[in-house]
């Protein structure tokens, strides 16, 4: 079990599964860039995040839920978490993922959602047995069940993840074709930073 002070973002087992570098530099070196991607995906979430909550006949929706997990070490925020009202009288838990573009050929989306879903089972005592991503180019939920398969991939990122943060080091780069589309291309210089890490880079830089 974790306790409050060393949890990890939710949002960081994206990181570490887009690459372990983009991780550490975000989440270690506490450093962040914009490009067109990050900046469209601010925006889709500042706009869920603007509403409250909205009640129908049964479904209760609230927006920007804080969510941790002790078990998992994990903490963050849920962009809507939808209350479905079941024939035994219980509120069902049922995140929802804004995301701004089409869906990933990896794990990462399904990943975070199913830690966000495994976040509410351990606050609300319950089994939340799967969630949804909506994706802004699609425009259309996609629904993802928490089977034992995505639950073990889940668990075993938020352990790498906490692996990684303990370490205290930030990876070496190594440049793959998923590096043009990353913010950080021009902080973490895949192709000639070699193995030092980019804050160190960027000062011996500095000092030239």
């Amino acid at each position: 079990m974790f306790n409050e002070d060393n949890l990890a973002m939710i949002s960081a087992l994206q990181h570490i599964l887009f690459c372990p570098r983009q991780c550490a530099l975000i989440h270690i070196e506490q450093q962040w860039t914009e490009n067109r991607f990050t900046a469209e995906g601010k925006i889709l979430h500042e706009r869920v995040h603007s509403t409250g909550s909205e009640s129908r006949r049964k479904i209760r929706v609230e927006f920007d839920v804080p969510i941790r997990s002790l078990r998992l070490g994990l903490i963050g925020r849920a962009d809507i978490v939808e209350f479905h009202l079941q024939d035994n009288g219980i509120w069902q838990p049922y995140p929802v993922e804004y995301k701004r573009g089409r869906p990933k050929k990896d794990d990462s989306d399904r990943v975070q959602l199913c830690a966000q879903g495994l976040c509410l089972e351990e606050m609300l005592n319950c089994e939340v047995t799967e969630g949804a991503l909506y994706y802004g180019q699609k425009k259309r939920r996609q629904n993802i069940p928490f089977d034992a398969k995505l639950r073990k991939i889940a668990t075993d990122t938020a352990e790498r993840l906490h692996i990684l943060l303990d370490s205290n080091r930030t990876p070496p780069p190594e440049y793959t074709k998923k590096c043009e589309s990353c913010s950080f291309i021009s902080q973490c210089l895949p192709k000639i930073a070699g193995k030092k890490s980019v804050s160190s880079y960027l000062r011996q830089i500095e000092a030239q």
